[in-house]
């Protein structure tokens, strides 16, 4: 027991650095997600008399003076910005509201603050701002989830689907998993035979085959990526081919770049060895006695094929098909450089969000919804198929 206790010592380097690279960078997601303290740490005492306040019509006259002086100490620390920008992704054009009140008020002698910031902007006298404020400044909230599925909270408390013209996250869910399940299928249908074919042959072809399935490993992802721009564009290889051969004529060029189907050609061709390689690590481990088995019993090759062979496979389709769809709906380079806007999947907007809107609580919304409907596809998939049966050799 004492042995078996110093031997588990060996994996602790191990743990620590799951933990420290995974389960550590999960959990500050998951709490970027629902808890900001930002706005109520930069306005204190605002935040507990928005508190206390219903949300109908204007607030306290107090409210206003004591805004007004937290919003002149917050401009003096360079604290406004941050204010402004959390406020503005819930009411459109607060930040300039926000960032030109406390300047115009460092002007203004007067006891009347409410008078003076409405005299600066009359939208001081409008519910909206103070709705506005009032729900950032709380700082467990799940507006970012709501917004992450095209949702919005009214004043009245009540949740209501967004306008069409502004509904953009819920089309992009389900464009990502449309494209995984596309990808998944396609590397399928390319990947059964290619790993089939090398699981038949002969020692010295198979190694042949395998080196051939791993060379786009050995190939930087940024510039396969890159390379079926060359080929697929309206200049490029395939339609210089199809215009060759007369096909096609040169004024009717295919746009295949920047669309979806770049994206999945792309992402295909990207993903296929991921499903070629557990295929072909069960599928050599496979007796070729059973198949003879089955013929001298009076089965045809079809049947031999779809009763013997196939079910003895499905472990390495399962493993194959759920490591694709998993990498497919996380992926990035592919779907940016090939698809353009119209090819576009989930994760490129958690890329926006993170890299020029700055808002990170939001992509790290759509970040826990994408890793919860994987979580739920992995638990369906136990139930249904079972884990136990996933192989990769």
């Amino acid at each position: 027991m004492l042995s078996k206790f110093h031997a588990s010592k060996l994996a602790l380097p191990l743990i620590a650095f799951i933990a420290i690279t995974l389960v550590l960078p999960i959990l500050s997601l998951i709490k970027l997600s629902f808890w900001d303290d930002t706005v109520r740490n930069t306005i204190p005492e605002t935040a507990k008399l928005l508190a206390g306040w219903d949300g109908i019509g204007s607030p306290p006259t107090n409210v206003y003076a004591v805004l007004a002086h937290e919003l002149q100490q917050a401009q003096q620390e360079r604290a406004i910005g941050k204010v402004a920008s959390r406020v503005n992704r819930t009411m459109s054009g607060a930040r300039a509201l926000i960032t030109k009140t406390p300047r115009r008020l460092a002007r203004t002698d007067t006891r009347n603050w409410a008078d003076a910031m409405r005299s600066v902007d009359q939208r001081w006298g409008e519910p909206e701002i103070w709705v506005a404020l009032k729900e950032v400044s709380t700082p467990l909230s799940f507006r970012h989830y709501l917004q992450a599925l095209d949702l919005e909270k009214t004043n009245d408390g009540k949740i209501q689907s967004v306008p069409d013209s502004q509904a953009i996250y819920l089309l992009l869910f389900w464009r990502t998993f449309v494209v995984s399940a596309t990808v998944t299928g396609l590397c399928l249908l390319i990947g059964y035979p290619m790993a089939f074919v090398m699981a038949q042959a002969t020692p010295n072809w198979s190694r042949v085959l395998l080196v051939l399935v791993l060379i786009p490993f050995w190939t930087s992802l940024l510039v396969r990526t890159t390379s079926w721009i060359v080929i697929l564009q309206q200049q490029g290889i395939v339609n210089d081919v199809l215009v060759g051969f007369g096909l096609i004529d040169d004024d009717a060029r295919f746009t295949m770049v920047h669309n979806l189907t770049g994206t999945l050609v792309a992402m295909t061709q990207v993903l296929l060895p991921f499903m070629i390689l557990p295929l072909y690590s069960v599928m050599i481990s496979i007796p070729e006695t059973l198949s003879k088995a089955a013929s001298s019993l009076g089965a045809n090759p079809l049947q031999s094929f779809v009763r013997v062979y196939l079910p003895q496979s499905l472990p390495g389709v399962a493993a194959g098909g759920l490591l694709v769809f998993i990498l497919s709906i996380g992926y990035y380079i592919t779907p940016a450089l090939v698809g353009g806007s119209k090819g576009q999947l989930i994760s490129n907007m958690i890329a926006y969000h993170l890299q020029t809107s700055l808002n990170w609580s939001l992509a790290s919304a759509i970040s826990v919804i994408l890793l919860i409907g994987v979580f739920v596809l992995y638990v369906v998939y136990d139930r249904t198929v079972g884990l136990d049966r996933m192989k990769l050799g």
